[in-house]
């Protein structure tokens, strides 16, 4: 596997094989943020959505790549909006996900990984991110070294629509400076 940090236009090229990551993601019941059925065309214009925000740099981006050259996988940090000075040691870790029939050989691990040196690089010593509890995704994160800050009951609806508890983590990373 083949982590890849994607610029804008790469995202836009790619986009048609990130949307049906996103659909199998969530019409495979994993809680990303959106209901089931998900159409390809939705996965599509939310991952249109995404292109200005990268091309800023407020949100990077990477696919991982199987040996085809193939989208397996995602990973994203959301950064701070400048003029928010007091954030600017933090990031969001958002949307990690691993098509279906890729999972168990640890590309979610490495994108993990990738997403955590990432940050170090630019600066950063603090990542969040929110993930439904009692999911998978939480095993993969305490075996990260994730810290579990706490869980906030009903927070979202799962992909069926049932209201359901959502963890928060987070992890410091980098050289912390007061």
């Amino acid at each position: 596997m083949t982590a890849l940090r994607l610029t804008a236009a790469q995202l836009t090229a790619r986009i048609g094989e990130l949307a049906g990551l996103l659909a199998d993601t969530v019409n495979g019941g994993a809680s990303v943020g959106f209901l089931a059925p998900f159409e390809r065309e939705r996965a599509l214009a939310w991952w249109q959505g995404r292109v200005d925000a990268v091309a800023a740099g407020r949100l990077a981006v990477w696919a991982a790549l199987d040996g085809a050259d193939r989208v397996v996988g995602t990973v994203s940090l959301a950064f701070p909006f400048p003029g928010k000075p007091n954030s600017r040691h933090r990031a969001e870790l958002v949307k990690l996900m691993v098509h279906r029939e890729a999972r168990g050989q640890g590309i979610g691990r490495r994108l993990l990984a990738v997403a955590e040196e990432a940050a170090i690089a630019a600066g950063i010593t603090l990542l969040h991110l929110d993930t439904e509890t009692d999911s998978p995704a939480e095993h993969l994160y305490r075996s990260a070294g994730w810290t579990r800050a706490g869980v906030i009951p009903d927070y979202a609806a799962d992909p069926g629509g049932v209201l359901r508890p959502t963890t928060l983590y987070y992890k410091h990373v980098g050289a912390l400076t007061s």
